[in-house]
């Protein structure tokens, strides 16, 4: 009796050194995942509508490592791809870059960022591909393609960021070389942005507002060979407030303003789609 008490011990004991053991690899996991899923009034990129001012369902899901590679994907619906492109065009039916599709953009992007010794300032680099499935009508119809590359490199330091982002493909979001529009590539066009992040709850402190936090945004968007593409070159601005939940609940509203951005070139349903807009949302993070 003794003895078998004995060896359920020694078993008992076993299992839960491996079940530890186990729980303690588990959790010592050099990956880890988060994501996003949001409801936004609007979609906005860089101060232009891609929704034609209509909701927009947004999400995102990302995997990073330790050494602070990471790896993600993004997906939001857009409409300017099927829309009527140009001034005057709006009740027509040939003038949209896609004939069909072109209602998806996905964003596939990848990098590297961590902190700079001990200096508390962060570095972000990596590449985007902007990916928008459907038919495209061709460069031998007027249109560029949509799709784009972009490398780009960030420093952050607290609440405060800049950000450059570079063009390397031959085409941006409709902008190239196109039948008898342009003749001339957008290679080298090129975003540059200062972004605040101002967390205005930690000033509060405990309560409902503790995730509130202040956003601002400067942006200049220069496409490279902007005279042979129509000057679709502009600068844009931002300001908005944000409040994160304990539960992951992210509420938000921000407005958005555009400098140079001209009729010629960011006309979609007779509209530019430039022009100043308030935008709400609500996201779930996880």
């Amino acid at each position: 009796m003794r003895k078998s008490l004995i060896t359920v011990a020694v078993l008992g004991a076993l299992s839960a050194s491996s079940f530890v053991f186990a729980a303690e690899k588990e959790a010592k996991s050099d990956f880890t995942t988060s994501g996003s899923v949001g409801l936004f009034s609007q979609y906005i990129f860089r101060g232009l509508t891609q929704t034609d001012r209509d909701p927009a369902l947004q999400g995102n899901f990302d995997i990073n490592h330790t050494s602070g590679l990471y790896l993600g994907m993004w997906g939001s619906n857009v409409s300017w791809l099927r829309d009527q492109y140009g001034i005057g065009n709006q009740n027509a039916d040939n003038q949209s870059p896609y004939k069909s599709g072109g209602s998806l953009e996905i964003d596939i992007y990848g990098g590297f960022k961590s902190e700079i010794g001990k200096t508390g300032l962060g570095i972000d680099l990596g590449a985007l591909q902007y990916y928008y499935p459907g038919t495209e009508r061709g460069r031998e119809n007027g249109f560029a393609k949509a799709n784009t590359t972009e490398v780009y490199g960030a420093l952050s330091y607290g609440w405060l960021q800049a950000k450059y982002s570079h063009v390397v493909s031959k085409d941006a979001w409709g902008f190239g070389v196109a039948t008898g529009v342009s003749t001339v590539d957008a290679k080298g066009t090129y975003y540059a942005e200062l972004n605040a992040t101002v967390p205005i709850g930690e000033l509060i402190g405990a309560g409902p507002l503790k995730g509130l936090s202040g956003i601002a945004h400067y942006g200049k968007q220069e496409f490279d060979n902007d005279a042979g593409l129509s000057f679709p070159s502009y600068e844009d601005y931002k300001l908005g407030l944000s409040n994160a939940f304990d539960n992951g609940v992210v509420i938000g509203a921000f407005w958005t303003d555009t400098k140079g951005a001209r009729d010629g070139a960011w006309t979609y349903n007779g509209r530019n789609i430039g022009k100043e807009t308030g935008t709400v949302f609500l996201q779930k993070t996880f």
